[in-house]
């Protein structure tokens, strides 16, 4: 397996060190893991972070204290929420884009207790439509 590590890290041309200070810097930007590892295969040729240096983005960026305070997918649902209300509010009777909504929240709620129960988020962490928009900035 090492071997396979130097193989990928040299077909870069990065070493094992150089990428991880690449996701860190990327990271400090405010980038998401996906679009760390999306940047480093297009504009570096890292074809897998892991395979260079023997951990995941996510690994790296939680050794080092960096990185996105709620889980990614989490942030996605909770950003397709806030634009479903925000269109809900011009649009009152549109009953497909309510009955989205409801499903999209109830998502949120199933995804977040499951965080919570594994530690990735607060324990009584609650999603708020309130809120919402001010958690996604």
């Amino acid at each position: 397996m090492a071997e396979y590590q130097r193989s990928a890290a040299r077909s870069s041309g990065l070493s094992g060190q150089d990428i991880e200070e690449l996701v860190l810097k990327l990271a400090k930007e405010g980038r998401y893991p996906s679009d760390i590892g999306m940047i480093l295969r297009d504009q570096h040729g890292v074809p897998d972070v892991r395979q260079a240096t023997g951990k995941s983005i996510a690994k790296i960026l939680s050794t080092r204290g960096v990185g996105p305070s709620l889980p990614e997918d989490l942030v996605g649902l909770i950003r397709k929420a806030v634009m479903l209300r925000k269109h809900l509010e011009k649009n009152k009777n549109d009953q497909p884009s309510r009955r989205s909504l409801g499903v999209v929240e109830a998502r949120i709620q199933k995804l977040a207790k499951y965080y919570v129960k594994n530690g990735k988020l607060p324990e009584g962490w609650r999603y708020a439509p309130e809120r919402a928009a001010l958690l996604i900035r």
